[in-house]
């Protein structure tokens, strides 16, 4: 695999990789062949080996590219999640972006773990850090949150983070089968409680 040098090697791997995961996305993985790709992306056979040694390869890096799209969508809100009310704001816009695609999709990262992560130990590795890169936010937020005496001390931001992570995910999923915004909401709103149930105590 050739990493690319210039402006138009990184444009057209690139190019390759949304052209994957555009679709993963329609088809799901196991129909989705390299001749499709090189179709969609409107390049040879030659210039996709040129980037990537394998199918499996090329779709190793459809995670990554997943999860950009996935953070981008939520910007600004994950610049800061330090307070209750950027935590609440940042939850209420994961339903607000169902409500926009009518429950449809599901999640870009989360739906590719039964696709890839019991047949591909790198791609498994790849969604793990995916995860972790999104809930870090949040446990940055809360760390801060702690410092500042808003949090409990007995409290653990990294467990709380991935809790809220579970509480998406399974929302997510919720949501997708059932095409019901709602879903995510309810589980939103149950990971908010928790989240709160660990703020620290007025002493006055």
């Amino acid at each position: 695999m050739t990493v690319p040098r210039t402006a138009r090697g990184r444009a057209t791997r690139e190019r390759i990789v949304s052209a994957a995961a555009g679709l993963v996305y329609e088809r799901g993985v196991a129909r989705t062949s390299l001749d499709d790709v090189i179709e969609r992306a409107g390049v040879s056979k030659s210039q996709l080996y040129l980037y990537f040694d394998d199918r499996p390869a090329l779709l190793r890096e459809v995670v990554p590219h997943n999860l950009e799209v996935v953070l981008a969508a939520q910007e600004p809100h994950l610049v800061a999640l330090d307070s209750w009310r950027a935590i609440r704001a940042w939850l209420d816009a994961l339903v607000e972006l169902q409500v926009a695609v009518r429950a449809r999709g599901g999640c870009p990262v989360g739906s590719l773990v039964g696709q890839l992560a019991e047949t591909d130990e790198a791609a498994r590795v790849a969604l793990a850090d995916s995860f972790a890169r999104w809930q870090e936010p949040l446990r940055k937020g809360l760390d801060s949150m702690q410092a500042r005496g808003k949090l409990a001390r007995s409290a653990d931001p990294d467990k709380l983070a991935t809790a809220t992570m579970a509480s998406i995910q399974g929302g997510l999923l919720l949501t997708q089968v059932r095409r019901d915004p709602g879903q995510l909401a309810i589980a939103l709103d149950s990971a908010y409680a928790y989240l709160r149930a660990h703020a620290a105590r007025d002493r006055g």
